[in-house]
């Protein structure tokens, strides 16, 4: 598979939530948008539809996320060849790049905010050999997701900030059959009591990866992250504890600890 390491808009041709659709003049270029009037996740009735709806609402942009793996010996390499933003994107600067530290195969995650609608070209030029010659696989998704102010917000880089020591954890969720409600529902439910993450975006698959929602957890230390994890112990085990309660609802997941090197 070749690498495309240089994230170009990607369209959301047919997603799993209700997209808007709207083909432009030319026949090689259509326009995809999240619809703003429908419930992202449900049209259904439940309570637990209820409440997911509810939390997808706020999923007003589109976010083009990539899971990019480096070419023997080349990580350094791409790690700087990813922090360079295509310079014919839209939203120039909404890019944020995470290296992976323990977990998944992967070595390099990166999300670019792409708006509230995006177009991809038949004939869009390729990246340049150099940067494909770097990575030796990647996988890409269009999500949808919280606008980039909240977005940035919520992983600590609201308003110019930056964070030394940050630490992520990214988790991909597939929902078992007839679950993906209730999986939304227990996502979006509030921190318990004395939880130490300092932020937490969900956003959901539209078209690529076979999973359905993604979700980055912010801490603002790796101390703030294993003094989460030690508390979470305590309750390990019983019928309701969160570890169990999510294994009521799921197919497949994977965690993978990441810190930020862009911006």
């Amino acid at each position: 598979m070749n690498l495309v390491p240089r994230l170009l808009p990607f369209a959301a041709v047919a997603a799993l939530v209700p997209v808007q659709l709207a083909f432009a003049q030319s026949p090689s270029k259509t326009t995809a948008s999240p619809s703003p009037a429908a419930p992202a996740a449900t049209t259904t009735s439940s309570p637990a539809a209820a409440s997911a709806s509810a939390g997808a609402a706020a999923r007003t942009d589109l976010y083009h996320v990539s899971f990019q793996k480096a070419a023997l010996g080349k990580a350094a390499e791409m790690m700087e060849d990813l922090k360079k933003q295509d310079p014919k994107a839209k939203m120039q600067g909404h890019r944020v790049v995470f290296r992976h530290q323990e977990g998944d195969a992967w070595d390099f995650f990166v999300v670019e905010h792409l708006g509230t609608s995006t177009t991809i070209e038949a004939t869009r030029e390729a990246p340049p050999m150099a940067s494909r010659n770097l990575g030796d696989w990647h996988e890409d998704t269009i999500v949808n997701g919280p606008s980039w102010a909240e977005f940035t917000r919520a992983i600590g880089i609201g308003e110019g900030k930056k964070s030394e020591g940050d630490v992520y954890s990214v988790t991909v969720y597939r929902p078992a059959p007839g679950q993906r409600e209730a999986l939304e529902k227990f996502l979006s439910e509030e921190p318990a009591s004395g939880d130490l993450t300092a932020g937490d975006v969900l956003m959901q698959h539209m078209e690529g990866g076979a999973w359905t929602f993604l979700s980055i957890a912010h801490y603002k230390s790796w101390q703030d992250y294993a003094k989460n994890k030690t508390n979470q112990a305590a309750s390990a085990g019983k019928p309701d504890d969160g570890w169990n309660q999510l294994r009521s609802h799921i197919s497949y997941h994977s965690d993978t600890l990441v810190d930020r090197v862009s911006p």
